[in-house]
């Protein structure tokens, strides 16, 4: 086997699944809450170096690459809309799911359907502590929400927004359009305490530096044409070698 030919591969498809990364941060940067995903990179050890002794210090290693999500708050930008929400601290937004499963989102840009109740952007039910959050269409008081969550039309209470935190946050998943699913056994949810507050007339922008993500962007690519030219040299070495060895031109 040609270690070389295995490690220019591995820092092939590792230097792409960076690329894959830095594309999806691009794509979503200019969506609210977005977190983006981190690319890290490690050595595994794929084996023994041929006609070497079995000895741990013959061992050769490959490149291999992990991928993280970024938690870190964005910056929180006022728009003066009333039904924009942004949220200072860990919690989460808790929306119910097309398939009815809790989804968790930092994108507060909400609005009232025609029953009069608080969705997503895509539509998804904006949750309370008592299910979803529901409005009198015919009435005409503003919606305001406190900083702890608490809801009111007017004179009319209509409940606290569903916010929580996880106790870790490594069991949170992405999925589409920025939403999160949580392994419960892992993440362990938590009503939201005094560490996450709520602002009326703002929205969180992602965390995601497109700046940033275009100089990882070009500079993954390089990567990437060294690792295949590094692939075709030996490759052109072998070919040659092998013609020798073989007598042909």
């Amino acid at each position: 086997m040609d270690v070389s030919l295995y490690s220019a591969a591995a820092a092939m498809n590792a230097t792409e699944r960076w690329q894959d990364l830095v594309a999806d941060n691009l794509s979503m940067s200019s969506v609210p809450g977005y977190r983006q995903h981190e690319i890290s990179f490690s050595a595994v050890q794929a084996g023994i170096a041929n006609g070497a002794p079995d000895s741990s210090s013959n061992n050769f290693v490959i490149p291999f690459s992990g991928s993280s999500i970024n938690f870190a708050q964005g910056e929180l930008k006022a728009t003066g809309a009333n039904m924009d929400f942004a949220l200072e601290g860990p919690g989460f937004f808790s929306v119910q799911m097309p398939d009815g499963s809790t989804g968790y989102t930092r994108d507060g840009e909400f609005h009232l359907d025609s029953r009069g109740q608080m969705v997503t952007k895509q539509g998804y039910k904006v949750m309370s502590d008592s299910g979803a959050l529901m409005f009198d269409p015919n009435n005409s008081a503003a919606i305001n929400v406190s900083a702890v969550g608490e809801v009111t039309q007017g004179a009319d209470i209509k409940g606290k927004m569903k916010i929580t935190e996880f106790a870790n946050l490594k069991g949170l998943t992405m999925s589409s359009q920025g939403y999160f699913t949580a392994d419960p056994t892992i993440a362990k949810p938590l009503q939201a305490a005094n560490a996450t507050s709520l602002r009326q007339g703002f929205v969180e922008a992602s965390n995601t530096s497109p700046t940033l993500a275009m100089a990882s962007l070009i500079t993954s690519m390089r990567m990437f044409e060294t690792s295949q030219k590094v692939m075709q040299m030996q490759s052109d070495r072998m070919a040659k070698s092998i013609s020798d060895l073989s007598g042909t031109n």
